[in-house]
């Protein structure tokens, strides 16, 4: 697989319902979306959002969603949907296969991406990291359009261009977006800053963000929930001058069951477009993730990615066409 290619499927990922085939010919459209805002369809389960449309057949995908990942369908998913494949060039040493979205049930409808026209690309072998069902809808899908994720209400809204909530303006930050081409097939997912311990931290806000908790990270926190749950992450160089600072923040040594090294560290007050939460717990990650990996994808160097365990507390607003987020409590 050319290294482009997998920028396109697995971009930034930071974490370690099928039925009889049918044929449906939506090639050579995008589906239309309805007026309005629009609720999406989700499964919410510990602060992850798993998207669940439902074909016109009567067929229900599971899209694993991350603001800060790639954008892929699973290719045995593409074949029992019987969708028509397309190629795209990429360059001239490879081409993306892609595919158009199925025609959904009105209730149960997702936009197709406003980017490839419209294309989904299709993994070119099963994808096994983590536990991603038929597919990842990841940065490039998000990208264009306004969405409100509503940790909360446990919702997933497509709002109207323009429609935003009305908060204080302390409430409204910018968020920063790497330039490039719109036909272009890395993502780019949206930057914002946070503060912790009166320092200013540039992170990645990737709504996918995931860890799996070992043993000895279960017996420590001992909260009954999922080992597999949306975390967030920072860099070994400021986790150690965290720890340096306050050796009383609690920590939990090999908390990721899936990445051998992991320091787990509870952060007990971030402060956020204006608002003040906590306490957030940071997964450990070796500075190059950062320095040297996500660098190819963001407009600035980052410390970290801010994931749903932080946005939790919220009601989040992301418009990608203005590049600013609202945060409301």
């Amino acid at each position: 697989m050319s290294q482009r290619l997998s920028w396109m499927l697995l971009g930034v990922l930071w974490m370690s319902c099928v039925s009889t085939p049918h044929i449906n010919d939506s090639h050579g459209k995008i589906p239309s979306r309805p007026r309005g805002t629009v609720s999406i369809p989700v499964l919410f389960n510990d602060n992850l959002f798993l998207v669940q449309p439902t074909t016109q057949e009567g067929m229900t995908l599971a899209l694993f969603t991350a603001t800060g990942g790639g954008l892929f369908i699973q290719p045995e998913t593409a074949l029992q949907l019987g969708l028509r494949r397309s190629s795209k060039p990429l360059d001239s040493m490879s081409a993306m296969e892609g595919v158009r979205l199925p025609d959904f049930q009105p209730g149960a409808w997702i936009p197709a991406p406003e980017v490839d026209e419209g294309l989904l690309p299709v993994a070119p072998a099963p994808v096994e990291m983590g536990t991603f069902g038929d597919g990842v809808l990841g940065a490039r899908w998000f990208e264009g359009r306004v969405w409100t994720f509503d940790y909360p209400g446990e919702k997933l809204w497509l709002r109207a261009a323009g429609d935003l909530p009305t908060v204080e303006a302390r409430h409204r930050v910018p968020l920063g977006f790497r330039s490039g081409p719109s036909s272009s097939t890395e993502p780019h997912p949206p930057r914002l800053q946070a503060r912790v311990d009166d320092e200013v931290l540039d992170l990645v806000l990737d709504t996918g963000t995931v860890m799996w908790l070992s043993e000895s990270a279960r017996k420590a926190l001992a909260d009954e929930r999922t080992l597999g749950r949306a975390a967030s992450i920072i860099s070994l160089s400021t986790y150690e001058r965290w720890h340096q600072r306050h050796p009383d923040w609690r920590i939990i040594e090999e908390g990721d069951a899936n990445v051998p090294g992991v320091f787990l560290i509870e952060v007990p007050r971030l402060e956020l477009a204006g608002h003040v939460v906590g306490p957030v717990w940071f997964a450990t990650r070796p500075d190059a993730t950062f320095t040297e990996y996500s660098a190819q994808f963001m407009d600035k160097p980052v410390a970290g990615v801010l994931g749903g365990n932080a946005l939790k507390f919220f009601r989040v607003t992301l418009d990608y066409v203005q590049a600013v987020a609202l945060f409301e409590r």
